[in-house]
């Protein structure tokens, strides 16, 4: 038989034990996903509600437009801009279990809203799909509605859609609570100014 040279026989293990190495950009469902909300960097769309109660049609109205505004390798972030209120940026990060979806909420005069940077992690890089990621509310965000008096968000599930030239999505649901809010991708408008915060 013939020997071989003990590096030889331990390299390859090395490297399937290397997350670098292993892991294939696009080979999980959260990668595929990141990749999709990175196709649309700096695009703006229009959206409209689809499933909203009286109080939502009250606070978000007037035209509703997402823009995928910066894009890093670790990092998306997207004004949502309903009529003239552009304090809301929903900011998707990677994480290395998979994906993480906080809310950033400003004033007009760009300091935080009491309640900002809520949201949560997907359940696994190997949960959800290319074309949906959801977001179930983490202990930081549960400890922060708790203290505001909002129990009832607690249970909030966050979920972000992306197809591709057709349709993205953004919604929240808890317990007798249903908001959803669709984007339409096969027609870009002209980005809309920045957030309440940020410069120009």
């Amino acid at each position: 038989m013939r020997a071989f040279p003990l590096t030889v026989l331990i390299a390859p293990l090395v490297a399937c034990t290397n997350p670098q190495v292993a892991r294939n950009p696009v080979s999980l469902p959260a990668d595929a996903f990141f990749a999709r909300l990175q196709a649309l960097c700096g695009q703006a769309f229009e959206g409209r509600l689809a499933v909203f109660n009286e109080a939502d049609a009250k606070l978000f109205a007037g035209p509703a437009v997402m823009h995928v505004r910066t894009c890093t390798a670790g990092e998306v972030r997207i004004p949502f801009h309903a009529g003239t209120d552009r304090s809301r940026t929903w900011v998707v990060t990677r994480t290395q279990e998979g994906l993480r979806l906080k809310h950033d909420h400003r004033h007009e005069d760009g300091t935080s809203d009491t309640l900002t940077m809520y949201g949560g992690d997907s359940i696994a890089a190997t949960a959800g799909s290319a074309a949906r990621q959801e977001f179930p509310a983490d202990a930081e965000s549960k400890a922060m509605f708790l203290a505001a008096g909002l129990g009832v968000s607690v249970d909030n599930v966050w979920a972000i859609d992306v197809e591709p030239g057709r349709m993205f999505a953004y919604e929240l649901r808890r317990p007798s609570r249903h908001f959803r809010v669709e984007f339409d991708l096969s027609r870009a408008v002209t980005p809309p100014p920045p957030p309440w915060g940020v410069e120009p």
